[in-house]
């Protein structure tokens, strides 16, 4: 295995995926968290897994603003297709749940001004045991998808061996370019190798895929939020260090709008998925979401900073005995994202502190944000003492940035409408 992990990184440039997407975090809607494998359209025909639901979510992005704030993919996760391929090996949609078939659903949401992502494995079948793609079927799968008028290919590990990801997904990255259509490209190789070198090849992965898996599946609890955090922290060094524009970390979908988050962690996740520089993925019913949760995703501020252009992942820069942590993420224009984050179960903690103890200690004069409520924080130098208020399992986010940044009265103008 490690021999051919090896071969695989010395001919990285023939294997490189040259698509030139995903410059900043992608964003939009996907299936899986909300809808898993429900294909029982007869008994729960709104919320199987079907074109019709696709078409839903589609119509609910852009009647309800979100594609015009960056939520612009509509991704179908696994159970879409048949228990088998046709006469001729190709993969076919289930033609009652998809009577039209991709390549129509495709063009539904294209002409919304959207994109289409769709799901398969590298093993012999998916998750949920359909077919999967396999060493033999890699290139045909993916001209089918590029026939199919597809924007991005999430490829998951289910049965599969090492030995078929180390060759399986730089194969697929080949495919892709091969079929002349910019096709995204979603990796979940490292979750199934443990997520860190030398198991993984990051250096690879940061040239054949877009994003990629690096850890459990999330579930609908706070539990599985924390434990995403707590790896994601963890092993931040490695991380930190392979996450830029066209390659991100992806911490899994967001929850907010399920039935696993309060109110203040909902905010929680997203302004550490925000922190992360993560993959901003929906995955709830866009249909029936509540306004209190539609004002978390569709944040401007919040989404301003996830898409910033240098694409720099944050990291955790304190931890406290009092359960506050803190996390930064370095921002184009001088500017900082920072997140002060509670563990506490308690009640609302008054935290205080100054911008060198987290590290600032320049002589640059600094505004805030705040990125939930929109206050404006002035005159912050590296020694100002300040308290912020925390809740409990909550935060609160910062857009930091230094005077100098907005000196022109229009620039500084148009950051505070925001």
């Amino acid at each position: 295995m490690k021999l051919t992990v090896m071969l695989l990184a010395l001919v990285v440039q023939v294997f490189s995926l040259e698509n030139g997407l995903m410059r900043t975090p992608p964003m939009g809607w996907l299936a899986w968290e909300r809808y898993r494998c429900n294909t029982d359209c007869e008994e729960d025909p709104d919320n199987c897994i079907s074109e019709r639901l696709f078409m839903d979510m589609a119509d609910r992005l852009v009647e309800d603003g979100w594609r015009d704030l960056g939520y612009n993919y509509i991704n179908i996760d696994d159970c879409w297709m048949m228990f088998e391929r046709d006469e001729h090996g190709v993969l076919v949609a289930d033609p009652e749940r998809f009577p039209h078939g991709i390549k129509y659903l495709a063009d539904y949401v294209h002409a919304r001004g959207l994109k289409l992502g769709i799901y398969e494995d590298i093993g012999n079948k998916t998750c949920m045991g359909y077919p999967g793609t396999m060493l033999d079927k890699v290139a045909l799968d993916a001209q089918t998808f590029a026939n199919w008028s597809v924007d991005m290919l999430k490829l998951d590990g289910c049965y599969s061996s090492a030995e078929d990801r180390a060759q399986g997904y730089p194969d697929m990255a080949k495919a892709l370019n091969a079929t002349g259509r910019p096709i995204a490209y979603s990796c979940s190789w490292p979750a199934y190798d443990g997520g860190l070198p030398p198991e993984v090849n990051y250096t690879l992965l940061m040239d054949i895929c877009n994003l990629w898996r690096n850890y459990d599946d999330i579930e609908d609890s706070w539990q599985s939020v924390l434990s995403i955090v707590d790896w994601f922290t963890k092993h931040q060094d490695v991380l930190q260090s392979v996450a830029g524009p066209g390659h991100w970390n992806d911490p899994d979908m967001l929850l907010i709008g399920n039935y696993g988050l309060s109110f203040e962690q909902a905010k929680a996740q997203m302004a550490l998925w925000t922190i992360f520089a993560a993959p901003l993925f929906m995955s709830t019913d866009l249909r029936t979401i509540s306004a209190q949760n539609v004002d978390i995703l569709q944040n401007k501020l919040m989404i301003k900073i996830n898409q910033d252009p240098l694409g720099v992942q944050g990291r955790r820069v304190l931890q406290t005995k009092d359960k506050i942590e803190v996390f930064v993420r370095p921002l184009s224009q001088k500017a900082n994202a920072i997140v002060f984050f509670s563990r506490r179960t308690d009640m609302p903690y008054r935290y205080k502190t100054t911008l060198r103890s987290l590290n600032f200690t320049d002589s640059l004069l600094y505004e805030a944000q705040d990125v939930y409520t929109g206050n404006i924080i002035s005159g912050l130098v590296a020694d100002t003492k300040f308290t912020v208020v925390v809740n409990p399992s909550g935060v609160v986010m910062w857009y930091l940035y230094p005077i100098s940044a907005l000196e022109n009265p229009l620039a500084r103008k148009k950051f505070l409408s925001l």
